[in-house]
């Protein structure tokens, strides 16, 4: 029977119980892909992060409940976080993921994420199906690779917004990110992945390496306040640096434990 040592972090918040949880496991090689798979379905979290040292860096790999992905912000967090506080790592920590090098620092208790920029894609015609789970009452929508984006008219909009979860998901393989201007804050947003079984993930560090480049040419900033509406809420302090996007969060512990393998 193997025995490896799991954690769980609470990210983008300095209090537990709030941010998004994510699982972190640090390997010396990789599992086989339906081993990490079921433990990321046996967690039921939005993301379980596996890292592992290479010749340059750490290799990172993140797993919904339902299957692997290709970008996620908290996790990464969470991994930095563990790699820094648990297992003593300094420096900077370069990890090397299907949408290329992430790069992060850690300065006290914050941590600074530097991620590629994804800029907004036109999404043509407006599909009826996002009509029917917007009611209409977008002011405008785009797209990136792997999300489609529905700017609503104000943060309360945001707020308000019920989402239709099985409607949604016949958005596949696209999730829905919904944003607006805030009023404490530059942006706020939402984001729903209920086909990868993320029904509302609570805080998304990859939506915002589009949402920035949107609300920084929009607001005329390049330096933004974030802010995900989501029930457990989450801060992020975001910067466009031409192709990059900055991303600076916290990060606190909330479990630490030993799973079997059989």
């Amino acid at each position: 029977m193997q025995q490896l040592t799991m954690y769980q972090v609470d990210a983008f918040t300095t209090e537990l119980f709030s941010g998004n949880p994510a699982a972190v496991l640090v390997l010396d090689d990789w599992l086989p892909v339906e081993v990490m798979q079921a433990i990321a379905s046996e967690n039921n979290l939005a993301e379980t992060a596996f890292v592992k040292r290479n010749s340059s860096g750490w290799d990172l790999r993140w797993f919904t409940p339902v299957h692997e992905v290709n970008f996620c912000g908290h996790a990464t967090l969470a991994t930095s976080h563990i790699l820094a506080t648990e297992l003593g790592v300094e420096g900077e920590l370069v990890f090397h993921t299907r949408v290329g090098a992430l790069r992060v620092n850690r300065n006290n208790s914050a941590y600074r994420l530097d991620f590629p920029s994804f800029p907004p894609e036109p999404i043509g015609e407006i599909p009826p199906l996002l009509d029917e789970i917007t009611g209409g009452n977008h002011v405008s929508a785009f797209k990136n690779f792997e999300n489609i984006f529905v700017v609503l008219k104000n943060e309360q909009a945001v707020l308000d917004f019920i989402p239709d979860l099985p409607k949604i998901a016949r958005l596949d393989p696209f999730g829905l990110v919904i944003t607006a201007r805030g009023s404490e804050h530059d942006f706020v947003s939402r984001y729903f992945v209920p086909h990868a079984g993320i029904p509302e993930d609570p805080v998304t560090g990859s939506i915002h390496a589009t949402l920035v480049p949107y609300w920084a040419e929009n607001l005329g900033k390049t330096r933004l306040s974030a802010f995900q509406r989501s029930k457990r809420g989450g801060h992020l302090l975001c910067e466009l640096a031409g192709d990059r996007v900055l991303i600076t969060g916290s990060a606190i512990t909330f479990m630490k434990a030993q799973i079997y393998l059989p």
